[in-house]
């Protein structure tokens, strides 16, 4: 597989990662996400698909605390992935994160899976989603 770190960004609460893994980017949010740390997620995810990457995989296992604003700006970039034929996996959330997205009903609109590597296991093998 081809791995590649791609680029970083961070402030004091957020630390954002992207590589790459085969067709597909890995980005991985660090700390909390909301208000505050939303661009920073943002902007290397429209980078993935500005580039055409529109496989996303969002690592969460380090994200400690996302709001309706991370919230937003995921549910955004999934109408853009989905946009270009591909879509966002979400990958090892934690229970506080995990929350947000089912009292939200977000949990419906994303396919999650327990690992990064379940994740992109699912985008080799054709996306067989049950939804």
């Amino acid at each position: 597989m081809d791995r590649g770190t791609v680029g970083s960004a961070q402030s004091g609460r957020l630390l954002v990662e992207v590589r790459e893994e085969g067709p597909s980017a890995v980005v991985t949010p660090a700390g909390e996400l909301d208000h505050h740390t939303a661009d920073l997620l943002r902007e290397p995810l429209e980078a993935c698909l500005a580039r055409g990457r529109s496989r996303l995989v969002v690592d969460c296992t380090r994200l400690e605390f996302c709001d309706s604003t991370g919230l937003n700006v995921l549910l955004g970039a999934r109408l853009k992935a989905e946009a270009a034929g591909g879509a966002i996996h979400l990958a090892g959330m934690l229970p506080v994160v995990a929350r947000v997205f089912e009292i939200t009903g977000a949990d419906a609109v994303f396919t999650v899976h327990d690992t990064v590597e379940a994740a992109l296991a699912d985008e080799r093998d054709g996306q067989d989603e049950d939804g």
